[in-house]
């Protein structure tokens, strides 16, 4: 067991790449010091993510040997963007012998408003009419299990009828003529980012809340999907 006074002021790298947001910061105690990303609209964590890292890097003042921890987004989202960022953090973690955190990608992009009233949903895009989603309250616990869902007229009706419900994420975006109740809003251009990591993973690393580096896997919630080759005549 970790012993929390060990990481009382620590480093952390924190990595998101479960969506086309490329993002990498670097946090002292659970603030905020340094913050890179890059959202083009297309998946450029495979040409990006090892550069920004670097550059955090140096931007912080800080060398590898420096960090105490590494912190991933662990899905669920894009299987490809989830794999990339995985590898990368457990490549560093297995290099440095330092600890692996890993943090659910809903709850982050859900860090990304502050509400006084209502619920927090935050959705991730899982193709056509499909989104991962879950429910969170203003103090952001988590209401219902993560899943995946296939959006209807009917989806969230229950919460809707109670109150306001914030909808927010690449998912929501495809729900807006979908979801029409009155009580639903939807909150514009958020995706997951490192900058809603900071104080989720000091808390997890200074409670000893670790991932076994070794066999740590993305959180994918659903199958790979890969397209078929056909067949050669």
């Amino acid at each position: 067991m970790i012993n929390s006074k060990d990481y009382e002021v620590s480093y952390i790298l924190h990595l998101e790449t479960a969506t086309k947001n490329c993002s990498v910061s670097i946090g002292r105690s659970g603030k905020q010091i340094a913050l890179k990303e890059l959202n083009l609209g297309t998946y450029s964590h495979a040409e990006k993510l090892h550069v920004f890292i670097e550059e955090i890097m140096i931007e912080s003042g800080l060398q590898f040997k420096d960090l105490d921890a590494v912190a991933i987004g662990k899905g669920p989202g894009s299987y490809t963007g989830l794999r990339i960022g995985v590898s990368a953090a457990k490549g560093i973690c297995f290099a440095l012998g330092i600890p692996l955190i890993a943090i659910e990608t809903l709850r982050i992009l859900a860090g990304a408003v502050t509400v006084t009233d209502g619920l927090i949903i935050p959705m991730l895009d899982a193709r056509r009419l499909e989104v991962y989603s879950a429910v969170f309250d203003v103090n952001y616990k988590q209401l219902s299990a993560t899943e995946a869902l296939v959006i209807d007229k009917n989806s969230f009706s229950d919460y809707l009828d109670k109150g306001t419900v914030y909808f927010l994420g690449d998912g929501a975006e495809k729900c807006k003529e979908i979801i029409v109740h009155k009580n639903a809003v939807f909150v514009d251009g958020l995706f997951p980012s490192a900058a809603q990591m900071h104080e989720l993973a000091f808390q997890k690393l200074k409670k000893g809340k670790t991932e076994d580096v070794a066999y740590f896997e993305p959180f994918y919630l659903k199958d790979f999907l890969g397209t078929k080759l056909k067949k050669r005549v």
